[in-house]
């Protein structure tokens, strides 16, 4: 960020990236304890995930509060208003993903009462992998204003998609060869899609760092590779009919 002749408004500004750094380390904590209680079988952990999304909020309303308190009293322009604003954005994916985490933990303790398919938690576990990598990532690029190592992890999307097409190819299969897991497969299905969008929202924080410091995103369509789900026998795979 550029040096201004008023050191007040640089501390403002340094504080808003603070906040949003620990909250994005927050969101990365929930993230990664919600897989632990789910492949743990552990409900006490998986409830502190759902206690501990208040802690998000919070700091998302600080966010939004240092905004506006900029907005107002500076009326900043080129680089600054950029910041400003894409600082807003970040904290609402970064409580989105926050949301996904309690999601799947909540999940987690219904499923602690059944026995669902352990390749299947494997594929879970898996594919949040795969997101929690790239929210560290692009946490780290957010820190750094490194718009190169923001684009790898916009550039990893598509392959947790294709991760996540084939578990949820994976998870039917389990329901049609064996009506019993229905219900814990089911669950499984709505925490996978839980994770595939936590990783959308990582990509937009990473198009949002891109912006930051060159006044656009990513010139490029996403790539993407979750179609493949609602392709039928007379279209391609990828394409949506």
């Amino acid at each position: 960020m550029p040096e201004h002749t008023l050191k007040r408004f640089d501390e403002e500004l340094e504080r808003l990236s603070a906040t949003i750094s620990e909250m994005g380390g927050l969101a990365e904590s929930q993230l990664a304890r919600s897989l632990a209680a789910l492949r743990e079988r552990d409900t006490e952990a998986a409830e502190s995930v759902i206690v501990d999304d208040a802690r998000v909020d919070a700091l998302d309303e600080a966010v939004q509060e240092q905004t506006v308190r900029l907005l107002a009293l500076r009326q900043p322009m080129a680089v600054d208003l950029r910041v400003i604003l894409s600082s807003i954005k970040i904290a609402a994916a970064l409580e989105r993903i926050a949301d996904y985490a309690k999601n799947t933990a909540k999940r987690s303790i219904v499923l602690s009462q059944a026995t669902p398919p352990a390749a299947a938690v494997t594929g879970i576990e898996r594919l949040g992998r795969l997101v929690r990598t790239a929210l560290k990532d692009v946490l780290d690029a957010f820190a750094h204003g490194d718009v190169a190592k923001a684009r790898d992890v916009w550039e990893r999307d598509e392959e947790i998609d294709q991760v996540y097409t084939g578990l949820f190819r994976e998870l039917l299969t389990y329901m049609m060869e064996d009506p019993r897991t229905i219900t814990a497969c089911t669950h499984l299905m709505f925490m996978a899609k839980n994770i595939e969008r936590a990783g959308d929202h990582v990509t937009n924080i990473a198009e949002l760092v891109s912006f930051r410091s060159t006044g656009h995103g990513f010139d490029e369509a996403r790539p993407k590779g979750s179609a493949a789900i609602y392709a039928t026998s007379d279209a391609p795979a990828g394409t949506a009919p």
